[in-house]
């Protein structure tokens, strides 16, 4: 979208922009939120179910091909931790009760690639590599699929190839497990992906093409270059259903968690969640399997820096891909690499439509301080994307009264678990996580 007029008329009819615009905390409201529980043409329950199988078919495979998922049995999962030093850091600092629990969602020690994208990423390569193995009749559902790592089937694989457009964690992801089953892989990398994750997936025999522009033309080549090759499957982060329903197991195995936790989700004890988002798969995908497990008792936000916040704009205006951050005078530059998207995904925020709580908008200043304020309080480290979630509680308190009286949630707060969900940090190399560490801000 440039066209002045249309954007001069969006300002009039969303004043909300000007404060994007200008760079201010922005806490916003979807007023499309619908209370009762939402299903999906294109996506559903059943999908996610299916998904969960197949992961659960492929955890032999796992845990022989790598062997640091031999402790969760093959299934690739992380914990949930209550950060309650980093909840009374945060109540000092910001003069604010934050009433209930605090917990963190701990995807950024997830084994293999070490970020939530580990689980739509590579669910959709072994979804690929399954097709793949069937239509040879190399394998059947009933095989112990541990024979995967078998040296004909990375022949085979070895005949393909995967290619996907990245700012980063994604493209780790599908990298490393696809040069694992042996595929010919290629990453298409936007000009904010860190040095460290190229460096990582060359070591692994992937390869990286890296762009000056942006994740929009990342994702655009790679698009192109699979296009008219049989032999090469794309994956879309933009469009994806296998990408989203892999991330959106997440709910089944959180359902799973919070039970073990004795953490009740009712309409008395509600649970707010608070997800860093970019184009908006893997927050998106865990949004609608928490939605369909828990429908109006789970409140989920989305937390995206002040220059690339996407989905927020392009929700808000209904939009969608239809807008870009540029349109505003945004530059979508930050260091939180994995946000780094100008333009959403339609597929995802039309899905989001009767399901997400709200947006939010956070300065790299404050992924810094709570990098450092995490690591010190709780020995856990972040990369700073991930804690674009933990000023999701701090905004809802500070900013979302008007949310907090609408739903009728003021008498339940006390009850309240907010969980912040980490998506990545686990492989950041040491020499820049004390770089990170000491960063100035």
């Amino acid at each position: 979208m440039n066209n002045n007029c249309q954007i001069k008329k969006l300002y009039s009819e969303f004043p909300l922009l000007l404060d994007l615009e200008s760079q201010k905390y922005v806490f916003w409201i979807n007023r499309k939120l619908q209370q009762q529980k939402v299903t999906s043409k294109q996506v559903s329950m059943k999908d996610v179910e299916e998904a969960a199988a197949r992961l659960a078919r492929f955890s032999s495979y796992l845990k022989v091909a790598f062997p640091e998922t031999a402790i969760s049995n093959g299934i690739i999962e992380s914990n949930i931790k209550e950060i309650s030093n980093m909840k009374k850091l945060i109540e000092g600092r910001r003069a604010i009760r934050i009433p209930g629990r605090l917990l963190l969602k701990c995807d950024h020690a997830l084994p293999i690639s070490g970020s939530i994208k580990a689980r739509g990423g590579i669910y959709e390569v072994l979804k690929h590599a399954e097709t793949l193995a069937i239509q040879h009749g190399m394998l059947s559902m009933r095989d112990d699929y541990s024979i995967l790592n078998e040296k004909r089937f990375k022949e085979l694989f070895s005949q393909y190839k995967i290619t996907v457009g990245s700012t980063g964690n994604l493209g780790l992801s599908i990298g490393i497990i696809s040069a694992k089953l042996g595929f010919q892989v290629t990453v298409h990398m936007s000009a904010d992906a860190k040095q460290w994750k190229k460096d990582l997936l060359r070591s692994q025999g992937v390869e990286v093409i890296e762009y000056e522009e942006d994740y929009s033309v990342a994702v655009a080549n790679g698009r192109k270059e699979a296009e008219g090759d049989s032999t090469c499957h794309f994956i879309d982060d933009e469009n994806s259903k296998d990408l989203f329903v892999g991330y959106a197991v997440a709910a089944l195995r959180l359902q799973e968690q919070l039970t073990t936790n004795k953490i009740k989700v009712d309409a008395k004890h509600p649970l707010f969640v608070y997800l860093p988002c970019g184009v908006g798969g893997g927050p998106g995908g865990v949004a609608f399997g928490l939605k369909q497990i828990f429908g109006p008792n789970v409140h989920i936000f989305f937390g995206e820096p002040m220059q690339s916040p996407c989905m927020l704009l392009g929700m808000m205006t209904g939009l969608h891909d239809e807008i870009a951050v540029s349109d505003i005078g945004l530059t979508n530059e930050t260091e939180a690499d994995g946000l780094a998207v100008g333009r959403p995904s339609k597929f995802v925020g039309t899905l989001m439509e009767p399901m997400l709580s709200g947006c939010y908008t956070v300065d790299d200043s404050f992924l810094f301080r709570s990098l450092k304020a995490m690591y010190e309080q709780e020995n856990i480290f972040m990369e700073p994307s991930a804690h674009a979630g933990v000023f999701g509680p701090i905004q809802l308190l500070c900013e979302g009264q008007q949310y907090i009286e609408e739903q009728g949630l003021q008498p339940y707060l006390q009850n309240a678990v907010h969980l912040v969900w980490s998506t990545g940090g686990n492989m950041v190399p040491e020499h820049l996580r004390q770089q990170y560490l000491q960063t100035e801000v």
